[in-house]
């Protein structure tokens, strides 16, 4: 048999609502078959704050940010790329039809464009066997595919480069055409929009358009809504259609990601909410303004994580400079890409994930609540934010730069007699001491700085 060494780190919490144990970094041989298995349909949860499979298992979206993976990669590429993303834990690969950087009139990797005559009523069959096959390697191994229909250039051109080939009419009749091809296909989550929100009234149509065409062939599949930069779905976009809220907190080290799902429950729906698009690694920081404040890395990737997570996110979406737009050598580089996407997959931050997802999934994570009420402390709203979450039975804390802080135990759900220090870059942890989590209830981290951030697990008796 065929067979893959895979390297999984593993972590130990003796917790009687986790669903998995990891004691010790071990190496396993895992089947090639492993790969094989098939996406079950999505739905929302009960209490609609997060996703599950039909059968009721909470469904963890950890995303990966590849718009222009379709547009520009090909078929033993895409393999590559899918592969290498299964084996670090992504679950959701946001990808784009109609994809940003010239889609329109800049063919694929084998010479065909997406639309004929830049009509969204009439497809090129040629493109779109390129996405079934995307589809169909994803499904092999378990992976979702975050699917926008087009880019927003493309009803709103703003900065991008467009054209603008879309009005009411032939929205709903492309939104008619994706709906009968891929009802089917139970690893697809729509999402609408593209790093715009409608500003005209046209532009309202254009979107309900599209949104009614998808539904009306395929009611099987969740929407969502991606918007510009600091910008939540639902401020814009509060129709029935939309399943998943979702959020873009941007490219900022100073971006507060706890802030927008504060509002989540302002609206008309409740609905989960996604971080869709993020701190990206190795892009400048706030690269709009004139001032160089250098290049995020993977300590901005788990600071968004973490802070979207605790405040409520039912998943985050991971991003790298290269990888969203598959630079490689020889292509004019946007946003100055530098790296090269095949070497960026092996980027810190892209791994940490992986051990994010495996820490909460071994949680009852969509138990959680936000509980800042916890934290008795200062804890001014700076970079060192520590954030706080807690369910019937157990408590998280995220301090981002180590900071001490003080818990007010009498709030918490239960009774704690266990607490540990999880390290969000190793995936490793450290007992504390019974002796030591009564003391004046101060929770004194292993390090602290800039890049040492501590998860302080509490946990019930």
């Amino acid at each position: 048999m065929n067979c893959e060494i895979q390297l999984i780190s593993i972590f130990f919490f003796s917790f009687k609502k986790l669903r998995m144990l990891f004691v010790w970094t071990a190496i396993i041989l895992i089947p090639i078959s492993f790969y094989s298995q098939k996406t079950a349909f999505l739905k929302i949860s009960r209490d609609h704050h997060f996703l599950e499979t039909e059968t009721g298992e909470p469904f963890f979206w950890m995303g990966d940010t590849a718009w222009e993976l379709l547009h520009t990669l090909n078929r033993e590429e895409i393999i590559k790329y899918l592969d290498d993303r299964k084996q670090k834990g992504f679950s959701v690969i946001q990808t784009v039809i109609l994809a940003e950087l010239n889609g329109l009139n800049l063919a694929n990797a084998y010479g065909e464009k997406p639309l004929l005559q830049n009509n969204p009523a009439r497809i090129n069959e040629k493109y779109f066997t390129h996405l079934d096959f995307l589809l169909k390697e994803a499904d092999k191994r378990g992976l979702y595919i975050g699917l926008l229909p087009t880019w927003g250039d493309k009803f709103n051109k703003k900065w991008g480069i467009g054209p603008e080939v879309f009005t009411p009419e032939n929205a709903e009749a492309y939104g008619l055409l994706l709906g009968k091809r891929y009802r089917n296909n139970s690893n697809i989550i729509w999402i609408l929009g593209g790093d715009r929100v409608p500003e005209t009234e046209e532009q309202y149509e254009i979107i309900n358009s599209l949104a009614r065409g998808l539904k009306t062939e395929d009611p099987n599949h969740l929407i969502s809504y991606h918007p510009s930069g600091g910008k939540i779905a639902s401020n814009y976009i509060d129709e029935e259609w939309l399943d998943i809220d979702m959020f873009q907190s941007g490219h900022s080290s100073l971006a507060k990601e706890y802030e927008y799902i504060q509002n989540r429950d302002s609206h008309g729906f409740i609905r989960p909410v996604i971080n869709g698009e993020a701190r990206y690694e190795d892009i400048p920081d706030r690269f709009w303004e004139e001032e160089d404040f250098g290049r995020l890395d993977a300590t901005d990737i788990r600071i968004s994580a973490y802070w979207s997570l605790l405040a409520g996110a039912a998943g985050y979406t991971y991003g790298s400079n290269d990888i969203w737009q598959m630079y490689s050598e020889g292509k004019i580089p946007s946003l100055d890409a530098r790296l090269g996407w095949k070497k960026a997959m092996g980027l810190p931050g892209a791994q940490q994930m992986k051990y994010l997802r495996e820490f909460f999934t071994s949680f009852e994570w969509e138990k959680l609540q936000p509980a800042q009420n916890l934290i008795s402390s200062e804890n001014p709203e700076d970079t060192a934010y520590v954030a706080a979450s807690q369910a019937a039975d157990f408590a998280l804390f995220y301090t981002p730069e180590g900071r001490s802080f003080q818990v007010n135990l009498d709030h918490l759900n239960f009774k704690t007699s266990e607490g540990y220090w999880f390290n969000p870059r190793s995936g490793t942890s450290i007992e504390i001491a019974e002796s030591n989590i009564f003391k004046n209830n101060i929770f004194k981290t292993p390090s602290s700085g800039k890049g040492q951030d501590w998860l302080l697990v509490l946990l019930s008796r």
